[in-house]
């Protein structure tokens, strides 16, 4: 990217690199090792008012375009991989505000979101359902006792990543409790909406610091909070695209780094033995080839979806969605090949935990890539739109 021009406020990818690079890297070691919430690096975003990049600027936000965010969640990850996810996820959930919330209870906690820096987490698994976010037990119920125009809902979530420390929650549920399971809407709850009771703890082999425990919700509110597109249209539109995306920028901050210390090992190697080159740098040369791949696929993808944006019929279709979740299994693989690259370059370096060049971390965050929405379950639903997808010619096929 080019830099900004003189006397100009920095730009968000810049103020995220110089977050991840100064606070989210510093703590990383602890957050891994203690599975702990990346406080420090939170309260860093929030003072640069990071956390309301995509609310509209007629909001109070900064009208951030997804390349920039992309962008910033790439270098935050590049210092820390939960902090890069965390961040991924609360700008998933606020995209999906951004672009259905349409009523003023939406909009009022949009300007909220930008002037108070709220942090946005997600509900969309079910204990009862197995991981399947497309289907809801947990239904939208009206309340008859407190008047019209309530709810009340109990979801049992088998995960809601950083739960303790979100301000609001969006959740999947039934329209209603007669509604089949996937007849599902996304409601909006504030804080004060909802009582979490933690169920499971998040003891993991990696992105440890998203802290995704497990809790029966139970929520009350007002039926203005119900975004009113129906979420498989909305997943469609705006939480598939955008989650792939911003997820695949994430695994390329964790491969960035991985590179970054595989060259810096290489270049030691060449320094003690001058005038040759190291039989790793073609180990390295191998990780930097699938780095370069993995960008390829991602900037491919963001312009595909600003092509469709603004289009329901184009991010719809079917090749829109096999495109989308192509990138994402094309990304979560390549993030492990690239770090067990950087690591065959490193050797012993790379394989122990206490050199500058350990990758041990890396490669245990990149395994969760492949898991997030499993890759078989997103290639056998490919493959059931392959059989019924048409041959075209419009600008995805």
């Amino acid at each position: 990217m080019n830099a900004a021009p003189a006397g100009a406020a920095p730009s968000l990818s810049a103020r995220a690199r110089a977050i991840g690079a100064d606070i989210a890297a510093r703590h990383a070691e602890a957050v891994d090792r203690e599975s702990r919430f990346p406080t420090e690096a939170f309260d860093a975003l929030r003072r640069e008012r990071l956390l309301g990049a995509m609310v509209p600027t007629e909001l109070g936000g900064g009208g951030a375009s997804l390349f920039e965010v992309a962008a910033a969640c790439h270098a935050l990850a590049r210092g820390c991989a939960s902090t890069g996810m965390i961040y991924a996820m609360h700008q998933i959930q606020v995209a999906c505000l951004v672009n259905h919330g349409s009523n003023g209870w939406h909009r009022e906690l949009m300007a909220r979101m930008a002037a108070e820096q709220l942090l946005l987490g997600s509900a969309t698994t079910e204990a009862e359902t197995g991981g399947d976010i497309r289907n809801s037990v947990c239904a939208v119920e009206a309340d008859q006792g407190t008047g019209e125009g309530r709810f009340t809902l109990a979801k049992n979530a088998s995960v809601i990543s950083y739960g303790d420390q979100s301000d609001v929650i969006l959740v999947t549920a039934r329209r209603n409790p007669d509604a089949p399971s996937s007849d599902q809407v996304l409601v909006v709850l504030t804080r004060d909406d909802y009582r979490l009771e933690k169920t499971t703890l998040w003891d993991a082999m990696g992105m440890r610091g998203t802290c995704s425990d497990g809790y029966r919700l139970e929520a009350a509110g007002v039926t203005d909070q119900i975004l009113p597109l129906a979420y498989a249209d909305l997943s469609a539109q705006t939480m598939l695209p955008v989650t792939h995306i911003l997820w695949s920028s994430t695994w390329l901050g964790i491969a960035a780094d991985a590179v970054s210390r595989a060259r810096a090992f290489v270049r030691s190697e060449a320094r003690r033995k001058p005038g040759t080159t190291p039989a790793c740098a073609v180990r390295l040369a191998e990780a930097t080839a699938k780095l370069q791949q993995m960008k390829t696929v991602i900037l491919t993808a963001i312009r595909q979806y600003e092509l469709a944006c603004g289009s329901p019929e184009l991010l719809t279709t079917l090749s829109f969605a096999t495109a989308m979740g192509t990138l994402k299994v094309t990304t979560s693989e390549l993030v492990r090949e690239v770090v067990e690259a950087a690591i065959r370059t490193c050797g012993l370096a790379g394989y122990r935990n206490d050199t500058p060049y350990s990758l041990g971390r890396h490669l245990r965050d990149a395994h969760s890539a492949a898991l997030m929405i499993g890759n078989d379950r997103i290639m056998s639903h490919i493959a059931t739109q392959l059989l019924v997808q048409r041959d075209g010619s419009g600008p995805f096929e």
